[in-house]
């Protein structure tokens, strides 16, 4: 199992998703909507060593066509690892690596994940409730990415209906 590490917020982030955006916009082939989400997109926040990218691709040809451009520029395709209709691949970059996620227009989980950033964003104390969250169970996992995961998924849960309420 590889260990879950956890580094320090890095104030390169923004300008590291910049260049990046612009070089996977490139590698697309097709017009997307790009989005830096994930801790790294969080202020302050302690994440793991990947920028996590979402792209909103405007068909699904697009999207088949896109994976197989991103492949043959050196990503990695993991396929919807979390059947939430978003294609995942992964680059191993230095001194951060690249998560991306390629999925299409009114794709919830994308949504949610917007939501959850935003509301991070504005609101520190439930970002610093997080954090302490993320570092209790990354050393608690030992390796185990499962524990990790799901002992995130009723905070995240409990952020998005936050983040919803506050928009009605």
């Amino acid at each position: 199992m590889r260990p879950i590490t956890l580094v320090e917020y890095d104030p390169a982030w923004p300008a590291l998703f910049e260049d990046r955006r612009e070089t996977i916009s490139t590698l697309l082939g097709h017009p997307a909507q790009i989005y830096h989400i994930g801790s790294t997109a969080v202020p302050g926040m302690r994440a793991k060593p990947k920028l996590d990218i979402d792209a909103v691709l405007a068909s699904e040809d697009a999207r088949v066509d896109a994976t197989e451009r991103l492949k043959k520029a050196g990503y990695r395709f993991h396929g919807d690892l979390h059947g939430a209709d978003r294609w995942a691949l992964t680059m191993d970059e230095k001194p951060y690596g690249t998560r991306l996620y390629l999925c299409l227009p009114g794709n919830g989980a994308h949504h949610e994940r917007i939501l959850f950033r935003d509301h991070l964003r504005t609101h520190p104390e439930i970002a610093a409730s997080y954090a302490a969250l993320k570092q209790r169970l990354a050393e608690e996992a030992n390796g185990d990415w499962d524990h990790y995961t799901e002992g995130k998924a009723d905070f995240v849960a409990d952020v998005v209906r936050r983040a919803i309420a506050e928009l009605i």
